[in-house]
């Protein structure tokens, strides 16, 4: 896709990256479990991430930078713009096997396609990085966190259990 839409915020996202595991410390948190998730066109920003997996965009311009700018782990729900029209995926997403692990949630009746996520999540695979997908046959776009009828939105507990069984919630990660 085209770098201008999105690589200002990937550049913020791997900013913040490094910020957390500057003050990990601080805020109390284990500088080795530091995540990315993001929705919709935020999970198109949140997978960038992932794949770059620590490649920092940018030049380093201080002792944050000097941190490492890769998430531990990304979930992406409903993530758009993996893919172009014809479903096959972006070469910005070319992953290997020691990209950032990922969790997927979409509905098979989202007008953002699931192949983004079917598509990356078969790369991720095929480099034998640990990750899970879900696809729903409903459940649309757009329904975040808010936990309705539609099985799709129960998915934070799928995540949930993928986190644990990955070792990012334990003190201990794998």
């Amino acid at each position: 896709g085209d770098p201008g839409k999105w690589q200002g915020p990937v550049m913020d996202a791997q900013r913040a990256i490094s910020l957390a595991r500057t003050r990990a410390a601080e805020w109390s948190i284990d500088p080795g479990r530091i995540g990315i998730l993001g929705f919709s066109a935020g999970g198109n920003l949140a997978g960038h991430v992932a794949v770059k997996n620590g490649n920092r965009l940018y030049d380093s311009s201080d002792k944050i930078d000097e941190a490492s700018c890769a998430a531990n782990f990304a979930v992406l729900i409903y993530p758009a713009y993996f893919v172009d029209q014809a479903g096959t995926l972006l070469p910005d997403f070319a992953v290997d096997e020691r990209t950032t692990p990922m969790f997927f949630v979409h509905a098979a009746n989202d007008g953002v396609t699931c192949l983004s996520s079917v598509m990356l999540f078969a790369e991720l695979k095929k480099a034998g990085v640990l990750s899970e997908l879900h696809v729903y046959p409903t459940g649309g776009h757009g329904y975040g966190l808010r936990p309705t009828e539609e099985a799709v939105t129960h998915w934070p507990q799928r995540a949930g259990d993928w986190l644990r069984e990955t070792g990012m919630l334990s003190s201990k990660t794998k």
